[in-house]
């Protein structure tokens, strides 16, 4: 064991032992060690001796930094990083990191609430099956069955359209965006591959059948099958970008729904949106992925101050290269769900390149205006292009109609 020494001097000041130092710090001389095998604090002095490692009395708060943040179980390799800033630089990388914590703890809670949700409509089904009496005569077990894809469902499909457009101001296109019978996607594209990097993700989707044989499929089963297309996503942009000079900058968001013939499944991750028009309300169906989204959820930005938010459009998830300097906080899977769905619904998938620049309102009254998915997207892309345009744009639009 490693003795305490006697305290040194040294040109930048007086410099105390590990224990001082531990006491000195509130934390054990045990830690202080790990935190030095590890690069995150380094002593002062360590005596070329006997090893006794020294301390400078300012490194308390270092020291204490570095404990808080293994507290709240940012990554060691995270917490190396954050040290070696300033103060207002590491303030916005633990805001960064915590938002992605709780981004990620709603997508779980809200897979958590849709799993009990849905596994109580089951089971209230079962007790309905001949045969089944433990719950019979209770009139909580009756009522709509809705459109699940079971025997007597209406048929329903997709009618759609996508658009693109560079925009005004930018000279090259990095969205995508993509309508089909069984898929709607679009991919905002970012760094030197970012084209590569939004047409991989989409591309990775094409081929997709998970939800083509619905029917024989349990409810986990279709999130297990549309996870792993999510998973398929991810691969497709890392080997996209892989032989470009920067891969770790390069990477893409991407907002996609596959439809199962009665059910939508929901991927998506980063800063494009995904909206659903019913009963002539628009309702945002996604949450951001983005600094900004995090501190309008924290109550320290209000919606109006995050219109005109001075600060880069900072992505906490995104599907990327690597992670080490991509303007993403961390490398991400996607968010997935199951969505049900309603003959007439209207779906909007979109960029931030006119989300940014068009008001909720005003996608509304462009989306209820359209009589058509075609002349939907055409609307919305002039839209953007009207409001100066800064930023490429991608949308989709798909209608949920009875089979004819």
């Amino acid at each position: 064991m490693e003795r305490e020494g006697r305290a040194v001097g040294a040109a930048s000041g007086e410099l105390v032992t590990i224990g001082e130092f531990a006491r000195l710090s509130r934390l054990s001389a045990k830690a202080l060690r790990r935190y030095d095998e590890l690069g995150l604090l380094r002593p002062a002095l360590v005596d070329p001796v006997n090893g006794y490692r020294y301390y400078d009395p300012a490194q308390a708060e270092a020291a204490r930094l570095v404990a808080w943040l293994r507290r709240i179980g940012m990554p060691l390799s995270r917490i190396g990083r954050v040290v070696t800033l300033d103060a207002g630089a590491a303030a916005v990388e633990i805001r960064a990191y915590w938002a992605r914590v709780e981004a990620e703890t709603a997508a779980r809670r809200d897979l958590a609430m849709y799993l009990v949700d849905h596994l109580s409509a089951e089971g209230r089904a079962m007790s309905r099956m001949p045969g089944n009496t433990e719950n019979a005569g209770n009139p909580e077990n009756a009522g709509a069955t809705g459109n699940t894809g079971g025997t007597g469902a209406v048929p329903l499909v997709i009618r759609c359209a996508a658009l693109t457009d560079t925009g005004v101001v930018r000279t090259a296109n990095q969205d995508a965006a993509f309508a089909g019978p069984r898929l709607l996607a679009v991919a905002d594209g970012f760094g030197e591959a970012g084209a590569e990097a939004s047409a991989a993700a989409i591309e990775a989707l094409k081929p997709s059948g998970w939800g083509a044989q619905e029917g024989a499929l349990s409810a986990a089963e279709l999130l297990n099958a549309l996870e792993d297309t999510a998973d398929s996503a991810a691969r497709a942009v890392r080997d996209a970008v892989a032989p470009w000079a920067d891969p770790d900058g390069s990477g893409t968001t991407l907002t996609a729904m596959l439809w199962t013939g009665s059910r939508l499944g929901l991927v998506h991750i980063g800063d494009s949106r995904a909206y659903l028009l019913r009963g002539g309300e628009l309702f945002r169906i996604t949450h951001d992925h983005s600094l900004v989204q995090s501190m309008i959820d924290d109550g320290s930005l209000s919606r109006e101050e995050a219109a005109s938010h001075p600060g880069p459009a900072l992505l906490l998830k995104a599907l990327v290269g690597e992670a080490r300097s991509a303007p993403v906080a961390v490398a991400c899977r996607p968010d997935v769900r199951l969505r049900d769905v309603m003959a007439g619904d209207r779906y909007l998938l979109c960029s931030d390149g006119l989300s940014a620049v068009v008001d909720e309102a005003d996608l509304r009254a462009a989306v209820i205006a359209a009589d058509a998915p075609e002349e939907a997207v055409r609307r919305l892309v002039r839209l953007a292009r009207e409001a100066g345009g800064p930023d490429n744009v991608a949308c989709a639009v798909a209608d949920v109609v009875v089979e004819a």
